[in-house]
């Protein structure tokens, strides 16, 4: 979808094909910190909090945060180096900003991390609490973040395990060895989180700390070694992508479609060996809570190439069964 800079009001400089903003425009301000502005018109409606909230982990994520006002902010380790962006939605126009090496990096994909490469359209309800929840939330798209690692590894953390005990380890983690991130605080210190090498170099204590076990700690240790050959899966279709990320050992299909999901906006990477995600989809479109991996597939093949979006809007419907076991990370609504 097309996007565009707007003009700025009076007293705004551009720099480097961005705009920087004086005081006075609703930007936080600190003394040196000032960071590189864009502005940018979504076509059709756009909802902050569903296209991006695949990509917090948890309340306490120290990579993101989401203020009263609206705003959300981010930490990210890009390939021009740490970036930390600032996005908000004012009648209709995306107003962003950025700071850190990563500032024109992330400025520049802005459009791709808020859905402009997704396509709504071509996805076509057959079920009737398909069409309503789209209808309900048209403002949602697939965010294609360009980055593999920063959503490779929460995902590892949180194969086997609660959503509070993976929660905790990348909050744990992240802080111990990430970095603060560049420009003003957002209610709070947002950081960035450890490049691969400091990955590489944890200490096994450091990860019994976190509650980390071993064969979680060595995928991560496997995938950082190779984080460059990872990174290289970006610019590929999805499906191959995943086919690079399963060649590490201990990632497998569940762990490279949670991350392609976010990495490539990929629409119909539909996440399996989940715990509840086929019993709800069961639940949702045939009344089967019972529902596996192959019963959900089967259901789910009338929106093949779409069937992310569809599982997606399925969760949003709020037509879930009770759990039949404790919460466990592979569906959490409160951030899809």
């Amino acid at each position: 979808m097309a996007g565009r800079f707007a003009p700025r009001p009076t007293r705004t400089t551009v720099r480097g094909g961005h705009v920087a903003v004086p005081a006075g425009t609703g930007l936080p301000r600190q003394a040196g910190a000032a960071g590189r502005v864009r502005r940018w018109v979504p076509e059709g409606a756009l909802d902050l909090g569903l296209v991006l909230g695949p990509l917090r982990r948890g309340p306490a994520d120290p990579t993101f945060r989401t203020l009263p006002d609206g705003s959300v902010w981010r930490a990210s380790r890009t390939p021009a180096g740490p970036g930390t962006l600032r996005v908000a939605v004012h009648g209709g126009e995306v107003r962003a900003e950025a700071w850190g090496p990563g500032a024109e990096w992330l400025l520049d994909r802005l459009p791709q991390l808020l859905g402009a490469d997704d396509d709504p359209d071509a996805f076509a309800p057959r079920h009737r609490l398909l069409a309503l929840a789209r209808h309900r939330r048209p403002g949602l798209r697939l965010t294609r973040t360009g980055l593999v690692l920063e959503s490779l590894i929460p995902s590892i953390l949180e194969q086997k395990v609660t959503t509070d005990e993976a929660y905790r380890a990348w909050r744990l983690l992240v802080r111990k060895f990430g970095e603060p991130a560049p420009g003003p605080a957002a209610g709070g210190r947002l950081w960035v989180m450890p490049e691969p090498r400091t990955w590489a170099l944890i200490p096994s204590w450091e990860w019994h700390r976190a509650g980390v076990d071993n064969k979680r700690a060595s995928t991560i240790l496997r995938a950082v070694r190779v984080a460059a050959r990872l990174e290289e899966a970006v610019g590929m279709e999805p499906g191959a992508a995943q086919a690079r990320l399963e060649v590490v050992p201990g990632i497998g299909p569940w762990t490279s479609a949670e991350t392609v999901q976010r990495s490539h906006g990929a629409p119909d990477a539909v996440t399996v060996g989940d715990l509840h995600l086929p019993g709800i989809v069961g639940w949702a479109l045939a009344g089967d809570r019972y529902a596996d991996d192959s019963v959900m597939l089967e259901l789910l093949e009338p929106y093949a190439g779409q069937r992310h979006r569809a599982a997606r809007l399925i969760l949003l419907s709020g037509k879930t069964p009770a759990r039949r076991a404790p919460k466990m990370p592979r569906v959490d609504i409160g951030r899809l």
